[in-house]
């Protein structure tokens, strides 16, 4: 991955972009994909489109979503503590102890996620799972008038940890979940604006995935595509207790190459043609059998309208909805790679009616 690419991907991460409160990620996006695509704008739902060979035919859908997991403030006590709620699949197991960021009317503003001490539970209880309404988030204020002068009911607040290099080409941080198929959608806009290309190709950051899939919703409906590609995270199954259960979701393996998806969710058609081109490209893949809708972007893009030929491609992900979400480089560019080469090969004529 080159450095310009590896340091959109770090910004990305780092910012704050939790389900309705997407703008500094949507921010980095646009930025970012203004250098090659021919027009970029945001529609009313915040969106960010980027279009490439815009009087090209037919009209090819990109979607990455840009949300992540995350909270929202909900109640300052007159000592100043913080009550908050989950945005989107949090686990409350990892939730505390957690320090967090709130982005208050001052900024971001550090917080921790606190509860009783294990050693005042009694036994019963330490067997369960504390649940929210038993958290906090303590910024240091002294009262609810210090905390007020920072953070307002109704502030988002993600987990603080960054993005990060481990050892070979393996990257951990937050929301991974989905700002890396945000990244990949740009990265094969960028190879696709490159390209003698026939398609008009609208590459989108969508919003609001985590709390319904809403974004993919609008924006579909709003660019009405014959094909649309979602690009999100599947679960790597290759971690010890996984291992053991790979019948649940497949042999996916981190560094193995993008996930293509196969199933009702999926065009026939579109899947085939991803798997030609991976073989003519050299281009590593694995296959997932998803035998419903995939609680994916893909899942409301096919049913737009009367119809999209929608496809998946998964970037394998460990330890999802974590604050350490575990991806490798070499997948992102393989996948980018892949849609691109893929979305090349799609003309007017290229027939998706699956039988």
């Amino acid at each position: 991955m080159d450095q310009k690419s590896l340091e959109f991907l770090k910004s990305l991460v780092n910012s704050m972009s939790p389900s309705g409160f997407e703008e500094e990620a949507a921010n980095v996006w646009r930025d970012y994909t203004s250098t090659f695509a021919d027009e970029v704008r945001r529609d009313l739902h915040g969106n960010t489109i980027a279009v490439v060979n815009k009087a090209g035919a037919p009209r090819v859908m990109l979607a990455g979503h840009i949300d992540e997991i995350g909270y929202l403030v909900k109640y300052i006590d007159e000592d100043g503590f913080i009550s908050f709620a989950p945005i989107g699949g949090v686990d409350p197991q990892i939730a505390q102890g957690q320090r967090v960021y709130i982005k208050g009317k001052k900024g971001k503003i550090l917080g921790v996620i606190g509860k009783k001490p294990i050693h005042l539970f009694k036994p019963e209880d330490r067997k369960k799972v504390v649940d929210f309404n038993d958290m906090y988030i303590d910024i240091g204020a002294k009262s609810k008038e210090e905390a007020e002068e920072y953070v307002s009911v109704g502030d988002p607040i993600v987990n603080a940890p960054g993005f990060d290099e481990l050892l070979g080409d393996r990257i951990v941080g937050r929301g991974f979940d989905d700002r890396v198929g945000a990244f990949v959608v740009a990265e094969a806009l960028k190879l696709l604006a490159e390209m003698d290309i026939k398609a008009a190709v609208y590459g989108v950051a969508t919003v609001q995935e985590e709390i319904g899939l809403r974004g993919a919703k609008t924006s579909a409906f709003g660019i009405d595509p014959k094909v649309g590609i979602a690009v999100d995270v599947t679960f790597a199954m290759d971690t010890p207790k996984l291992k053991m259960v790979k019948g649940e979701v497949g042999d996916i393996k981190i560094g193995g190459g993008p996930v293509i998806a196969r199933g009702p969710n999926i065009n026939h058609k579109l899947f085939d043609l991803f798997v030609k081109t991976a073989e003519e490209e050299g281009i590593p893949f694995q296959i997932e059998g998803i035998p419903r809708g995939t609680g994916t972007d893909a899942n409301v893009i096919q049913l737009t309208r009367a119809g999209v030929a929608a496809g998946l491609i998964s970037i394998p992900n460990r330890y999802m909805h974590t604050p350490v979400e575990v991806v490798s480089k070499t997948d992102l560019e393989n996948a980018a790679k892949l849609i691109a080469a893929t979305v090349k090969k799609i003309t007017e004529d290229t027939d998706f009616i699956p039988y």
